[in-house]
């Protein structure tokens, strides 16, 4: 690109604990040599910050150096923040992760559908098959209406199938319904902010000087509704019915940014998405501020969904909203490490065997399954314990 500066000159700044040197080393290597933009980590030991760095641009013309408060969007990153505001309420009784999602949700035709259903991707809904406009994703009675009309693709609760961008709009609605408030306002109040995490869904634009561009070029494919097997419809649709439904043409504009889409586009720091998990690595509670009591999260990290999964088509595993490590895609060497991986190699996860809390932000759209920028940071960082 014209006037792009050589990689060896991409800025990099934050703190680095000199134990956790090679995460640095890593980290300089994805912008040096694995076209990343712009991107940021964040580790935390036993609660404390022993990696903070940022480095690269927030722009695809690499002008705007990133910068130390710079927000991007996490995508998938945001389905566990979505878990955690939802089962803070199974807590309270507030809702029944095993009662039918209609009681609260009258409309809602999928009668046996409950949210440990949807929650572990076994509710056969990941999917609207009634052709949406291209922006739909972005108003939410609109969404709620047509999966409230959706039959399952399969018997609820017999598969589990990775449920992309239906997921956050199925928990927050069921939030909604049983609360009055949003599911981004819940974020805010209950856990972002008592945290001192800068984590958001539904982007005030107050906010929005602060956001990287997102380099996504990936069109929508073109589609043949009368030739496709209807499983390929299926996942077809799951990633673009709505044609915007993952962020493709719209993760750059402000409507994007303010609009509420729990699964898909949250934005943050990796400072915030770490200070997140080191909470949950310490059992669910840190500096007093309480997430999740320890039984919930157990039961959260207990695996619901392991083995074939029909959207993916590979292996996956889900316990309650978390992805769980996997010989496929481990996060790391220990078994109980847990979070939720992003579009592009976004990553949250920690491992209450070692205390750690890892983020990891970025903004351009790398590989999706295994990708070689968090992978590197993620071997880099074990080598250091």
């Amino acid at each position: 690109m014209s006037g792009m500066p050589p990689a060896a000159t991409m800025p990099i700044a934050g703190v680095c604990d000199a134990r956790f040197g090679a995460v640095r080393d890593a980290f300089a290597a994805n912008l040096a040599t694995r076209s990343e933009i712009g991107a940021a980590v964040t580790v935390a030991l036993d609660g404390r910050v022993v990696v903070d760095l940022w480095g690269g641009f927030a722009d695809t013309a690499r002008r705007r150096p990133w910068a130390r408060d710079t927000l991007v969007n996490v995508f998938s990153v945001s389905k566990a923040l979505t878990t955690v505001c939802a089962l803070r309420l199974v807590e309270r009784g507030v809702l029944d992760l095993d009662a039918p999602i209609a009681r609260i949700w009258p409309e809602f035709t999928a009668a046996d559908v409950t949210l440990r259903h949807v929650l572990s991707h076994r509710a056969g809904l990941p999917a609207l098959r009634a052709p949406l406009p291209a922006d739909a994703m972005l108003d939410w009675a609109t969404m709620a209406a047509a999966l409230a009309r959706q039959p399952p693709w399969w018997e609820p609760g017999t598969a589990h199938g990775y449920h992309v961008n239906t997921f956050g709009f199925l928990v927050g609605e069921v939030v909604r319904r049983a609360t009055g408030r949003t599911l981004g306002a819940r974020l805010r109040d209950e856990i972002a902010g008592p945290l001192g995490a800068d984590l958001w869904i539904g982007l005030p634009a107050a906010e929005h000087l602060r956001v990287a561009e997102f380099r996504w070029n990936e069109p929508v494919p073109a589609l043949d509704r009368e030739v496709l097997a209807d499983d390929d419809l299926m996942r077809w649709a799951t990633y673009f019915n709505p044609a915007g439904f993952s962020g493709v043409g719209f993760v750059n504009t402000p409507a994007w940014r303010a609009a509420e889409l729990p699964s898909t586009n949250g934005h943050g720091t990796a400072r915030g998405v770490a200070r997140f998990y080191a909470a949950l690595a310490a059992g669910g509670t840190i500096d007093g501020v309480r997430l999740l009591d320890a039984a919930t999260l157990a039961q959260a990290v207990t695996p619901h969904s392991v083995g074939p999964d029909r959207v993916l088509q590979r292996p996956s595993a889900f316990g309650l909203g978390f992805q769980l490590s996997q010989p496929e895609r481990r996060l790391g060497p220990n078994p109980g490490a847990f979070g939720h991986f992003g579009a592009g190699g976004a990553l949250g996860f920690c491992d209450p065997a070692t205390g750690l809390a890892f983020g990891y932000v970025m903004n351009d759209m790398g590989p999706r399954w295994q990708n070689p920028r968090n992978r590197a940071l993620i071997d880099a960082l074990y080598a250091c314990l």
